[in-house]
C-alpha cells in the first residue's frame, strides 16, 4: 500500500526545491547594489576545466557599487577577464594586473523593469514547479486509493494537505517576488 506520508513528503520536498532554486535564480538578478552573487554562474575555463570563478578567486565588495576579484592564480585574470565580458552581466571588468575591478553602475529606469520581468519569469517558472508537484501528488493519491484501497476520506485529506501546501509554497514565491522587486525598484 502507497504510504500517504510518503507522498506528502515527496510532495513537500518537491516544493522546497522549486522554491530553492527561485532564490538561487534571484541571487543571481543583480540590483543597484554590487553583490558577489552574480559571479557565482560564470564559469572560466581553467587548464581545460569549466570552474566557476567564486573558487578561483577571492571577491571582496569594498563598498556598494565595486566587485573585486582577487584570483589565486594571477596566471588566470584573464581568464576570468574573458568569462565577465562574455556572460550576459553587462559590466565591464578593469584589469590592473593583480586584480579585478567590477563597477556595478546604478540602474537605468529601463534596465530595473527588465530586471524586474525576469524576476517576475522566474517566480512564474516556480509556480509552475510547485503546481505540477500538486498534480503528480493528487495523482498518486488517486492510484493509491484505486490500486491500493487507500479509504476515501483519507484520500480527501491528504488533497486537502497538498493543496494547504500548494497555497503556503505559492504565498513564499509570491513574497520573494514582491521582495525582490522592491529591492530592483529601489534607487
Amino acid at each position: 500500500m502507497a504510504d500517504v506520508d510518503e507522498i506528502m513528503m515527496n510532495v513537500e520536498e518537491r516544493m522546497d526545491k522549486a522554491l530553492s532554486a527561485l532564490h538561487d535564480n534571484f541571487a543571481s538578478v543583480r540590483t543597484g547594489r554590487a553583490n558577489a552573487m552574480v559571479l557565482d554562474r560564470i564559469m572560466v575555463d581553467y587548464y581545460g576545466v569549466s570552474t566557476p570563478v567564486n573558487q578561483m578567486a577571492g571577491i571582496k565588495s569594498p563598498d556598494a557599487h565595486m566587485l573585486v576579484i582577487e584570483p589565486w592564480d594571477k596566471s588566470s585574470l584573464k581568464d576570468i577577464e574573458r568569462a565577465i565580458l562574455e556572460s550576459d552581466l553587462g559590466v565591464t571588468p578593469n584589469n590592473d594586473g593583480s586584480v579585478i575591478r567590477l563597477p556595478f553602475p546604478a540602474l537605468t529606469e529601463e534596465r530595473r523593469r527588465e530586471l524586474a520581468k525576469t524576476c517576475s519569469k522566474y517566480a512564474e517558472e516556480c509556480r509552475v514547479a510547485i503546481r505540477n508537484a500538486r498534480r503528480d501528488g493528487n495523482s498518486d493519491i488517486e492510484k493509491a486509493q484505486k490500486n491500493d484501497g487507500l479509504p476515501e476520506d483519507e484520500a480527501r485529506r491528504a488533497e486537502t494537505e497538498i493543496q494547504k501546501l500548494t497555497d503556503a509554497h505559492i504565498a513564499d514565491v509570491d513574497e520573494a517576488l514582491k521582495k525582490k522587486e522592491a529591492d530592483i525598484m529601489e534607487v
